[in-house]
């Protein structure tokens, strides 16, 4: 991780020589993240920092004339900007990752959800998060993603990316999507399935978890391939080097199917259809404030119980 403090020799004088601007994203449809919105917001400008947010959202938050607006979420809306701050459950946050990929600003994610693990902060953290991104305490990790391929015909179709999966699925609730699994150019099974996801470290406490695979570090590099619901004797989730590359071939006699990344952009499979993934060429970038390690996260999100637990002897 990259620790985000200043330079000691930094003098405060350099350092108000350029304006700092917060970038903040949120899910206006929710009163608890307007709220949050306006805590946010009050505080940032209270010390000092610009804060810039998406037209369409202004509308809905009450907010000071000192707030920049800009139109449209393209990755140039955050020129100039240090952070992305986001406020939300799970649909925002992969929202905001979008956005902060295309751009290479950090993100930094505020949970006004249930499991959030994305999220960096809870909503009773607001205040912290104000003074940690004021005295700028905090570091910033790199995530894995991953890019997708899609051919039909023997052309590529379609291309689109993915921080926590790619889930190849079927469509016709009556009928399973038969497919065949390669993982480095070589056939491994097939079966008849309801899908496959293809997930990162990061999406494998998310739609992989829920199809029975395993949870990975997310330090660990590696890609998973989970099927879901495969009728078959062999239908075990797969993790493999992150030099890997995961295809998934929808069979020519099978219903057509759809291609989710991220359970937010759909694209229509064809029968016949070839789902290529491998390690995304550009990461998305998380602000982190603490420490805190993966498992104490996974924990406290899925409120495992610890209770008995003496640890190592002294």
């Amino acid at each position: 991780m990259t620790p985000m403090n200043p330079s000691p020799s930094t003098t405060d004088a350099e350092q108000g020589a350029e304006r700092r601007t917060v970038f903040l994203l949120a899910h206006t449809g929710r009163p608890a993240a307007v709220r949050s919105a306006e805590l946010v917001v009050q505080g940032l400008l209270r010390d000092g920092l610009g804060v810039r947010v998406l037209a369409s959202e202004a509308a809905d938050l009450p907010l000071p004339s000192a707030v920049e607006t800009v139109p449209e979420a393209t990755s140039g809306a955050l020129n100039g900007c240090e952070l992305l701050i986001v406020l939300g459950g799970d649909g925002t946050l992969l929202r905001g990752a979008a956005f902060a990929r295309a751009s290479g600003v950090p993100m930094l994610g505020v949970n006004l959800g249930r499991v959030g693990f994305l999220a960096e902060a809870e909503r009773d953290d607001l205040d912290k998060v104000v003074d940690r991104v004021v005295t700028r305490a905090y570091e910033v990790e790199e995530r894995m993603t991953i890019d997708v391929l899609v051919h039909s015909n023997g052309d590529v179709v379609h291309r689109d990316w993915a921080l926590n999966e790619a889930a190849v699925q079927k469509v016709s609730p009556e009928r399973m999507l038969e497919v065949v699994l390669e993982i480095d150019g070589r056939p491994v099974t097939g079966f008849g399935c309801d899908g496959i996801v293809c997930a990162t470290p990061t999406g494998s406490t998310a739609y992989a978890f829920s199809a029975g695979g395993p949870v990975v570090w997310p330090e660990v590099e590696a890609l998973l391939m989970v099927p879901i619901s495969a009728h078959a004797l062999f239908a075990k989730p797969l993790v493999t080097s992150p030099k890997s590359v995961l295809a998934v071939e929808v069979q020519p006699h099978t219903p057509h199917g759809v291609l989710w990344c991220d359970g937010r952009r759909t694209v229509e499979l064809p029968a016949g259809a070839r789902v290529e993934v491998r390690r995304g060429a550009v990461p998305v970038r998380l602000a982190r404030l603490h420490q805190a390690s993966f498992t104490d996260r996974l924990v406290a999100k899925f409120a495992l119980p610890v209770a008995g637990w003496r640890g190592a002897p002294h």
